[in-house]
């Protein structure tokens, strides 16, 4: 009983989790790579299939307990302590994912100023500046 109960708990806390980071996660990507829709569709998958297989594989193996259950108390302060762990860890990996999107996007505003400032060229009309005489 209190093994599923755990699951009905922490597997929809989870998906719902890959569900929000999904969905900001994406309009955040699109931003980024504005020229690249589809790499930043891509990227967004990747990083939310990579999210359930360890939110996942976490709960999976934090399902098994030595504690013995006797009565609902006993229960509810098992499920407490591994839905609380579960809940700790989806939210290390949520700020994780945003650390990983901050810097994804920190490293595409970096190339974006690092290219060169085009040269402005001389009005229509106007003369372009003699050039120095070479010492």
């Amino acid at each position: 009983m209190a093994y599923a109960l755990y699951l009905a708990i922490t597997v929809p806390l989870t998906v719902l989790v890959a569900r929000t980071l999904s969905r900001h996660g994406k309009t955040f990507l699109e931003d980024v790579f504005q020229d690249k829709q589809a790499l930043a569709h891509s990227v967004n998958q990747l990083l939310v299939v990579g999210f359930y297989l360890v939110s996942l594989g976490f709960v999976t193996l934090f399902l098994t307990s030595n504690d013995t259950v006797l009565d609902a108390r006993d229960v509810f302060e098992m499920l407490s302590v591994k839905v609380g762990t579960v809940a700790l860890v989806l939210g290390v990996m949520h700020v994780g994912n945003v650390l990983v999107f901050n810097g994804i996007r920190r490293k595409h505003l970096n190339q974006a100023t690092a290219r060169p400032v085009p040269v402005p060229q001389p009005y229509p009309g106007n003369p372009a500046p003699a050039p120095h005489p070479a010492p």
